[in-house]
């Protein structure tokens, strides 16, 4: 399956890394899908402070 999102390494506290493990499970998501719904959730909250962040592409 042919994706475009970028992959990197991700190195977390093992506790963090256990509870967003229990978040993701309730949620029926993979650990790296419920990492980047949170980082979403982030971006729009500051986006809505902030506003809009933008990206040269």
């Amino acid at each position: 399956m042919a994706t475009n999102k970028r992959v990197f390494t991700l190195r977390l506290e093992e506790e963090n890394f256990e509870k967003i493990k229990m978040i993701a499970d309730k949620n029926k998501r993979s650990i790296a899908m419920q990492i980047e719904y949170l980082i979403e959730q982030h971006i729009a909250e500051f986006e809505h402070k902030n506003g809009i962040i933008e990206i040269d592409k």
